[in-house]
């Protein structure tokens, strides 16, 4: 293995902020524009202000050129880095209570959803690896999932192009729609965020939509959309042995390669949980890393927003745009079902 020297580190981060920071810079503006008007609007938050703002300027002039790796490492890291952050909200008993309650919501809508993604796949005759990746889109982390998944089904870019477009699409309207479905229910900080982390897919639209319902139910949203994402490991993993048997060349799963199945910011975000359970934090700074926290997913949200390729959208088609719509709804529907059930709502 060969190892970068330390000595050009330096270097190299200036190169990689130089790169970068055009594009964050813009989104920055965005953010503080949307938290102000957040301050003066606080039903609507930082969020969605944020999100639509780039979303119209993408649709009048969709930025590129020196601004594109800024807007891209906004919308990826930054809101990788936010979630790690929130971590400090919670102590690692808590995660673990509230994974263990909302598994059987959790897993319901999971296998509806893959179930679902086969069936009416199958019968709206799209191909076998767009509906897979619809499906675990949908089913799992939106694009998160898919990125793991790509690789293991040998998916071509233009069906995993499609199936981000389509999930995204829904991510999108999942943050306008689900905090007035919470309200008109009567739900919960609590209710609310079990209904977001488990019926929205993408870690960003699950933290826009708690973000727009309250603050209250934002941490709660987060740690039980994260549990969510572990998924990835035990799917990916029945994944990688069809696909290996499929083909006649089953990979050895490795520890190592299970592994790297985790995104990194679960593991940030436990350490911070992990660092807030000693009790050392003052409470001070768990508020002030709450806000930044905050401000750093307006700030992501203005980079997904940036990113609407609306060409892509549209090259979609009509039938993967149908699967992930009665995915979603399935989705919700299988969610609030199961919480009824079990008396949470």
């Amino acid at each position: 293995m060969r190892f970068t020297p330390v000595s050009t580190l330096p270097r190299r981060l200036g190169a990689l902020a130089g790169e970068i920071w055009p594009g964050l810079l813009l989104c920055v503006g965005i953010a503080a524009l949307a938290t102000a008007i957040g301050s003066v609007v606080p039903l609507v938050g930082s969020a969605i202000p944020a999100v639509i703002i780039g979303v119209i300027i993408a649709v009048i002039r969709r930025p590129a050129g020196r601004l594109a790796p800024g807007i891209g490492y906004s919308g990826k890291f930054v809101l990788q880095l936010a979630v790690a952050l929130l971590g400090t909200q919670l102590s690692l008993a808590s995660i673990v209570k509230v994974g263990a309650e909302s598994l059987p919501v959790m897993l319901s809508s999971l296998a509806v959803c893959l179930i679902g993604a086969w069936l009416i796949g199958r019968a709206l005759r799209i191909e076998r690896d767009i509906l897979t990746l619809i499906g675990v889109g949908t089913g799992i982390c939106g694009a998160s999932a898919i990125a793991a998944v790509s690789p293991i089904i040998k998916a071509k870019s233009h069906d995993i192009s499609y199936a981000i477009s389509t999930v995204f699409l829904f991510n999108i309207l999942a943050v306008l729609i689900f905090p007035t479905i919470g309200h008109a229910l009567g739900m919960t900080p609590h209710s609310f965020g079990l209904f977001a982390g488990t019926a929205v897919n993408d870690t960003s639209s699950v933290v826009a939509a708690a973000s727009v319902f309250s603050t209250a139910a934002l941490s709660f949203a987060v740690v039980v959309k994260l549990v969510r994402t572990l998924m990835i490991i035990p799917i990916s993993v029945t994944l990688a042995v069809m696909e290996g048997r499929r083909n006649g060349d089953d990979e050895r799963l490795t520890p190592r390669r299970v592994f790297t199945l985790i995104p990194w910011f679960l593991f940030g975000f436990l350490i911070m949980a992990g660092i807030t359970s000693t009790g050392i934090l003052p409470e001070s700074v768990v508020s002030g890393a709450n806000t930044v926290s905050v401000f750093l997913v307006a700030t992501a949200l203005a980079g997904i927003g940036l990113s609407t390729d609306l060409k892509a959208i549209r090259t979609a088609g009509l039938r993967p745009l149908m699967l992930g719509a009665i995915l979603s709804f399935v989705v919700a529907c299988t969610t609030l079902a199961t919480m009824h059930v079990t008396g949470h709502i």
